[in-house]
């Protein structure tokens, strides 16, 4: 979709904001550029919509030169969102959104009908946002209707200059969550600058690291995390990349534990005496599906068999799972898991991040979640098993095989 091929920009004063830079950007793929200010990141972007013409090379958009397109023909085919964002006081959100589609010629119903249905995309209700002034906006409500007006017209190509840096954490952490979302769905081949390493791991499908106007590497983020390709990479990305590759290391199925079992209508004494094979202080409770309901603890099941109100049990020295009562203990359940058995909070669907993983397990004060698929439970994620997914993922890349296939004892013994 975009690519490079030697491109170098020279100023009069001599200075090199990029030199002999080439690669590709594959369609609907999202790639970050990110190194410390004045490396060239900006000038690459800037460079793609003629906004700065190359002193040498060419880029190339859906394999035509841009150099053939006329700028302000080719500025219109592309998305673009800026830390400020731009929009024209003076006029409503609906038509700030509208703004490309009317310069394209679009019909008015046509274009504003084009604007409400973004706006609705990124989160802003037409119906009520539709009608405001930017003045009256947060600052995350400007840069969703930021994001809106690049895809009014639906450009193939999305460039975006520090959109999210101009608003608080809290903030931009929503509107990177609501942007991958958005992205999800509408999947264009984006070009995103930043300076934050943790951003360009976040959201880049891989991630172009800038040195001085050159890209030092280009990888996915999991292997500019795990295998640094030079030692200017190393430092940049930090001494803490093992604990930012959390968040792009998935939970896979080789990852989990097997605990024990039991089902909602196991009897007590049932659910005991597995309990007490296994040597186990708590089980996992499914129901007749194989679905996740909860969990028992062995005091719990004891005191229940004892005639003991149960469902109040501890959490074994495996932790709590962060739980929040019981399913009730009257009538014929009482004799049942059912009755003893407690809410399941520390649980995950299958994909997700280690990094979530470890957050689920602080916030519930886990010493380990469940994981599921749809409802179907799979295993248990233990603190002990999220640190071999992790060395696991960062030796598969060091080593360029599978992480199935790392031996962890060999890797660690060398």
């Amino acid at each position: 979709m975009i690519r490079f091929d030697h491109v170098t920009k020279r100023y009069a004063d001599g200075t090199t904001a990029v030199d002999d830079l080439s690669f590709e950007v594959a369609e609907g793929e999202l790639v970050t550029l990110v190194g410390p200010s004045g490396c060239g990141k900006t000038t690459t972007m800037k460079m793609v919509n003629r906004l700065i013409e190359p002193t040498s090379g060419r880029i190339f958009l859906e394999g035509e030169d841009i150099s053939a397109i006329d700028p302000v023909e080719l500025r219109r085919r592309i998305g673009y969102v800026i830390q400020q964002v731009g929009l024209f006081p003076h006029k409503t959100v609906l038509d700030n959104t509208a703004t490309v589609p009317h310069l394209l010629g679009w019909h008015r119903r046509k274009a504003r009908d084009r604007a409400a249905e973004l706006l609705d995309l990124v989160g802003l209700d037409p119906s009520v946002y539709g009608g405001r002034y930017p003045d009256q906006l947060s600052g995350g409500q400007r840069q969703r209707v930021g994001v809106a007006r690049a895809l009014a017209a639906d450009p193939p190509v999305l460039l975006m200059d520090e959109p999210f840096g101009a608003v608080d954490p809290v903030v931009r952490e929503r509107l990177q969550s609501e942007f991958l979302r958005l992205q999800s769905q509408v999947r264009k081949t984006v070009l995103f600058v930043t300076h934050d390493i943790e951003e360009a791991v976040r959201l880049g499908d891989r991630i172009a690291v800038y040195g001085d106007g050159r890209i030092e590497q280009f990888d996915p983020p999991a292997a500019v995390l795990g295998a640094p390709a030079t030692p200017y990479v190393a430092d940049f990305v930090g001494a803490d990349r093992g604990l930012k590759r959390l968040s792009v290391t998935a939970i896979e199925r080789s990852d989990l534990e097997q605990p024990p079992v039991v089902h909602l209508d196991d009897p007590l004494p049932k659910a005991a005496a597995r309990l007490t094979d296994e040597g186990a202080r708590w089980a996992v409770v499914l129901d007749d599906s194989e679905n996740l309901h909860g969990w028992i603890s062995l005091d719990a099941v004891t005191s229940g068999s004892a005639g003991g109100s149960g469902g109040s049990g501890g959490s074994g020295s495996s932790g709590s799972s962060g739980s929040s009562g019981s399913s009730g203990s009257s009538g014929s359940a009482a004799g049942t898991v059912r009755g003893h058995a407690r809410r399941m909070e520390a649980w995950l669907p299958l994909g997700a991040t280690l990094k979530q993983a470890f957050s689920t397990m602080l916030q519930h004060d886990a010493g380990w979640i469940a994981v599921v698929e749809g409802d179907r439970f799979l295993g248990v994620l233990t603190p002990a098993r999220l640190h071999e997914a992790l060395r696991r993922s960062i030796d598969a890349d060091a080593n360029a095989i599978a992480r199935e296939d790392v031996d962890l004892e060999t890797v660690a013994g060398a």
